[in-house]
């Protein structure tokens, strides 16, 4: 394995291509992409290919020029939570790569917690659906749980109302949750990256509200430890909350599925303001490339 010192020194080459001119970002990430390779590799499980999932990382920081503008440390950081969850970002909605102010920011997505999931080994299926004003839709707690829905199929279904997920477990248990709108747009209001106009909530919006509703199904799925700790890699933002951008960490807690907000001691906040511009320290590249 390359020592962090050697990775330094040649990253730090990326300034100036072979010909002496500067390098473009995408070609610059380009090129830690491609010395992250054996990180990566060693990362992702054996069915997935690590020179796939640079391409697919760097078709996604692409063809959204907002992830350019990110400090790299960040950007890299996001594709090796992709790598180590195993999940590919972009448009098959495993997981999302986004720009909230100089951070990139990791998100699990609906498939991407579907593939967690089951995972488990102890889940026989697990989906999640949207309900509409015109469906008809009928459920019930209690003694005998009953969950009934018909989607419209004679023209327009109407609003949407709400979503509910279901997992059948191979011991013949199952768990069913329903989440009416009110409740997902309140868990939506506190994610800080839902105000980012790259968020899927804004481009899959009902896809994200079905994640919602499995997230907070979660607590009660058999899945191990070791699962419940990936899906906490969901959803790390720095928040700006005051004129003078200052910056908290979001982390959705697994219990409950709601984001619980650790505040950034002042200094802190003064130091992450600072727009970063210089080569990652062998400590941040240890970091990225270990995934610690």
């Amino acid at each position: 394995m390359a020592q962090n010192k050697d990775i330094k020194n040649q990253l730090s080459k990326r300034a100036n291509s072979g010909n002496g001119k500067p390098q473009t970002p995408a070609q610059t990430i380009a090129s830690y992409l491609k010395r992250m390779g054996p990180e990566i590799e060693r990362a992702l499980p054996k069915h997935m290919d690590a020179d796939r999932l640079a391409r697919i990382a760097l078709t996604t920081i692409r063809t959204t020029p907002k992830l350019m503008e990110c400090n790299l440390p960040s950007l890299m950081g996001a594709v090796m939570q992709a790598a180590q969850l195993g999940l590919e970002p972009g448009l098959i909605g495993h997981c999302y790569i986004i720009p909230y102010g100089k951070e990139a920011t990791f998100i699990i997505g609906y498939k991407g917690m579907i593939d967690l999931a089951r995972r488990s080994g102890n889940i026989q299926s697990i989906y999640a659906h949207a309900v509409y004003e015109n469906d008809e839709f009928d459920y019930e707690l209690g003694l005998n749980p009953k969950l009934v829905h018909k989607p419209y199929m004679e023209g327009d279904r109407g609003e949407f109302i709400g979503a509910y997920a279901v997992a059948h477990f191979k011991d013949g248990g199952y768990q069913m949750e329903y989440m009416p709108k009110a409740e997902i747009e309140k868990r939506r209001e506190r994610s800080a990256s839902a105000k980012s106009r790259h968020s899927p909530w804004a481009t899959d919006y009902e896809e994200m509200a079905k994640k919602t509703v499995i997230r907070h199904m979660w607590k009660y799925l058999p899945i191990s430890i070791e699962i419940q700790q990936q899906a906490m890699h969901d959803e790390v933002v720095k928040k700006d909350i005051t004129s003078e951008p200052e910056f908290a960490h979001d982390v959705i807690d697994i219990e409950t599925g709601e984001i619980v907000e650790e505040p950034v001691e002042e200094e802190q906040v003064k130091q992450n303001t600072q727009p970063d511009t210089s080569d990652p320290t062998e400590e941040e590249m240890s970091e990225i490339l270990t995934g610690k």
